[in-house]
C-alpha cells in the first residue's frame, strides 16, 4: 500500500470532482450498497455513537445521520482535509451540523479513548490503509463491547466471465474517464489496482477474526462486485 502521505495528496488532489466521478463510474449502484450497509449498522433501533472512518466526502456520514435514531451521532474522520471540507459542505446543506463533526484523522492512529463508539464503519477506503491490520486494531480498540464494526469494499466478482469485464473496465475505462474529469489519471489507475491488490474475502475475514473481531461474516452485493463484513467485539 502507498505511504499514508501520498494518499493524502492523491485524494486531496480529486476531492473536488470525487462525488460525480463516483457515482459515473458505480453507475449509481453504489448509493444501493450503502443503504443495505446502513440498515445493518442501525439493527438495534437504539442511540448509537457511530464513527466513520475514511469517510471521505461523507456520502456515508449523511446516510447514516438521516436514518440513526434520535439521539444518534456520526462522527466522520478521514485523513485529507480537502475531502472533509467538501464533506462539510454537504452536511451543512442538508442540515445536518447537529448530526455529524468530522475530524482529521490517521485511522491507524484514532484519538479516540477505547470503547467510545456503538458502531464503526467504513465505506470503500480500508484498502486505502497503509497497515491493514494496525487499522482493524484500531477500530476494534475505539469500540465499545458488543458493538459492531461494518466495513463496504469494492470487490472482484468470482465469475470468469464477469471478471474478466470487470477488469476490462477498472483497468482501462475508468482511469481515462477519471483522468479526463479529474486531471488525475495517476489517481484513477490507483483506485482499481488498490481493489485488485485487496485480500481475497476468505483471507480479509480471517485477518479479522485475527484482529480480535467475533462472529465475522461478509455478504456480496451485485454479483460480488461489492462487499460487506462485519465482525464484533466481545
Amino acid at each position: 500500500m502507498p505511504r499514508k502521505e501520498n494518499i493524502r495528496k492523491m485524494f486531496d488532489n480529486i476531492a473536488p470532482d470525487y462525488d460525480k466521478l463516483n457515482h459515473i463510474l458505480s453507475l449509481g449502484i453504489d448509493r444501493s450498497w450503502r443503504r443495505k450497509a446502513v440498515r445493518e449498522i442501525l439493527d438495534s433501533g437504539k442511540p448509537m455513537q457511530i464513527l466513520d472512518v475514511a469517510c471521505g466526502t461523507c456520502d456515508f456520514s449523511i446516510e447514516i445521520a438521516r436514518k440513526a435514531p434520535a439521539g444518534s451521532h456520526v462522527t466522520g474522520a478521514d485523513i485529507s482535509e480537502k475531502m472533509l471540507e467538501a464533506g462539510q459542505a454537504k452536511i451543512n446543506g442538508a442540515g445536518l451540523e447537529g448530526r455529524i463533526s468530522l475530524a482529521a484523522e490517521d485511522c491507524e492512529q484514532l484519538s479516540y479513548a477505547g470503547s467510545s463508539f456503538d458502531r464503526v464503519t467504513v465505506a470503500f477506503g480500508v484498502r486505502n490503509f497503509e497497515h491493514l491490520g494496525q487499522g482493524l486494531k484500531e477500530m476494534l480498540r475505539v469500540l465499545k463491547p458488543g458493538g459492531k464494526l461494518v466495513i463496504l469494499e469494492l470487490s472482484v466478482p468470482g465469475n470468469p466471465v464477469l471478471k474478466f469485464l470487470y477488469k476490462l473496465y477498472f483497468l482501462n475505462i475508468l482511469p481515462a474517464i477519471g483522468g479526463m474529469i479529474s486531471g488525475d489519471k495517476g489517481a484513477y489507475r490507483y483506485l482499481p489496482e488498490s481493489v485488485l491488490r485487496f485480500p481475497a474475502p476468505d483471507m480479509f475475514m480471517r485477518m479479522m477474526s485475527d484482529c480480535g473481531y467475533a462472529g465475522v461474516r461478509e455478504r456480496a452485493f451485485t454479483f460480488g462486485i461489492c462487499r460487506m463484513y462485519c465482525g464484533e467485539k466481545r
